[in-house]
């Protein structure tokens, strides 16, 4: 095995931690790292800076700080990382909104579990062809 390939680190952002321990396990089963986890978008940006994951797996709906804010955020302090928001918010604007600020795939709540390991690795496929690093 060649020890300079490093498994995609994941930060898991939710508020229902029954979610982040479903999403926490199918990333570990799909060959992901955790590198931390997050229950709304103040601690999310917290962790993000701390951890640096490649990926992050984002919720739309939580207290304060809505998914779509953090997302901003993310894209505008840490373009390199890759987001994939997870949620059970399925309304065009939203999609919309989550799509136009850099979100390089969107699951609906309830998904299926290998349905989160393809968005991501289509997410770092898309990062690593991609000529606008």
């Amino acid at each position: 095995m060649n020890s300079s390939v490093e498994r995609p680190r994941v930060l898991v952002v939710d508020d229902d931690s029954l979610m982040r321990e479903v999403l926490k396990a199918l990333l570990r089963d799909e060959g992901f790292v955790v590198a931390g986890e997050a229950r709304d978008g103040l601690g999310a940006l917290a962790m993000l800076e701390r951890s640096l994951p490649d990926l992050v797996c984002l919720d739309v709906n939580m207290p304060g700080m809505s998914g779509i804010d953090v997302l901003k955020s993310i894209r505008s302090t840490y373009p390199e990382v890759r987001v994939v928001m997870i949620t059970g918010d399925s309304t065009m604007g939203t999609v919309r909104d989550a799509v136009g600020f850099g979100a390089m795939g969107y699951i609906i709540k309830p998904f299926k579990s290998g349905r989160v390991g393809l968005a991501l690795r289509a997410a770092l496929k898309t990062q690593m062809d991609s000529p606008f690093n």
